[in-house]
């Protein structure tokens, strides 16, 4: 060991020995450079911890400041300052090092642990994990998945995203129902619905501990529609339908064609379509009230359906009107935009909706003096007519009238459309 004020020069002079050896500070005690056999050049502080209620003071110990190059003489020095300030105060530099540590270790856990519970438990996540559950775990009309999707897609995940399940309130909800234009009152009804079912599923899972669109109150029901198209409204729809891209033309005419659901025509596929006997089976997993049903096809049904398919060999599967091959058509909403545009070309029309073409369909029915069963049977629809007692032993199945009406009224469809 040698003592000298620790410099620079000092410390590039100092040369390595056959072991380790220390030069301690003159100006600082406790303050030294370890010189080892290899050339290493180590500042440490050594030190002794007193002993309350002792004479004698604890066995020293040594603190490693740094290498020299990492660190200068000048900045290990002010190091070395501040540890004999902390020993002079009772502080173990050591053990103190070691706690910050320890604390450090432990918030760099508690942050990792944090962020995991935060990826598990984000929305986008499980709000996904719904959406498998709701489509796959019990059968469920294909309208009514799509609708539930939608609903996460557009409304729920772009204000929710990956915030955790546990932090969202009420008044999230709120907002995100608020949101919605008040004159889209169908569609705030479907957010208010489908959020409610998905986080009562995360409740059940023990992911939340409340339903945070519990207490709020159930938006107010759209107003009730019975809007029919009258015969020049339905023939300037009609002629548009022509000018708007296939398929969603064709869509149209079928809509139109079929009197059937928006829903059942979009997903319309092949493997449902006999030409020989002019029939469409609509499966009872995609009819709206869960019953088969079957849909003559008309004439100019099946004109439309031989100018999708390209020929009278119609295909032996997949969707009938489809833009990729695998999935039903959708962008619906922006095909009615441009048919309204082109509508409006020919003539001013008031506000209408899809569903519109089936109540007018079923008007027209009733104007050609089908009987209200076949009218119901005509849409699939369980009423008056056919439930209760008369359900049960009602059996017939009005086929051979239903497809006399769907030829009458596509042949009046015809007419209209070539009237001028």
């Amino acid at each position: 060991m040698a003592n000298a004020a620790i410099s620079k020069t000092v410390v590039d002079n100092a040369l390595p020995g056959s072991k380790d050896y220390f030069i301690w500070d003159e100006r600082l005690s406790g303050f030294g450079l370890k010189v080892t056999p290899a050339g290493g050049k180590i500042y440490v502080f050594q030190y002794r911890m007193s002993r309350p209620g002792f004479a004698s003071s604890t066995a020293p110990e040594r603190y490693t400041i740094g290498k020299h190059g990492k660190v200068t003489p000048d900045q290990a020095r002010a190091k070395a300052k501040i540890l004999a300030g902390m020993v002079a105060d009772g502080t173990n530099p050591k053990k103190a090092e070691a706690d910050l540590l320890a604390e450090v270790e432990a918030e760099k856990a508690a942050k990792a642990q944090k962020a995991k519970l935060e990826n598990e438990l984000a929305f986008s996540r499980l709000a996904d994990e719904w959406l498998d559950h709701y489509e796959n775990e019990k059968r469920r009309r294909a309208s009514s998945v799509s609708q539930a999707k939608l609903v996460v897609k557009n409304h729920l995940k772009p204000v929710l995203g990956a915030t955790p399940v546990p932090h969202i309130t009420r008044a999230n909800m709120q907002m995100i129902i608020d949101a919605i234009p008040s004159h889209q009152r169908a569609m705030r009804r479907n957010v208010f619905a489908y959020s409610s079912v998905l986080f009562g599923w995360m409740r059940r899972r023990g992911h939340i501990e409340h339903n945070p669109i519990e207490f709020i109150d159930k938006p107010d029901a759209p107003a009730s529609r019975d809007r029919v198209l009258s015969d020049p409204e339905l023939k300037a729809i009609w002629n548009a339908s022509y000018a708007i891209a296939k398929p969603f033309g064709p869509f149209i005419r079928l809509l139109i064609l079929t009197i059937q659901r928006r829903g059942e025509v979009a997903a319309m596929n092949w493997t449902e379509l006999d030409r020989k006997t002019a029939v469409w089976t609509i499966p009872a997993d995609r009819a709206k009230n869960g019953v088969a049903h079957i849909v003559h096809l008309s004439k100019p049904a099946i004109v439309e359906l031989d100018a999708l398919a390209g020929g009278t060999e119609w295909p032996k599967a997949g969707y009938v009107l489809t833009t990729t091959g695998r999935t039903p058509i959708s962008g619906i909403s922006k095909a009615k935009r441009a048919l309204d545009m082109k509508v409006a070309e020919e003539m001013e029309m008031p506000a209408w909706r899809l569903h519109d073409l089936r109540r007018t369909g079923a008007t027209r029915l009733q104007k050609q003096g089908v009987r209200f069963e076949v009218t119901e049977a005509v849409l699939n629809h369980v009423s008056g007519a056919k439930s209760g007692v008369a359900g049960v032993y009602q059996r017939h199945d009005w086929k051979d009238e239903k497809r006399i009406a769907l030829n009458a009224y596509a042949a009046g469809i015809a007419k209209l459309a070539a009237k001028k």
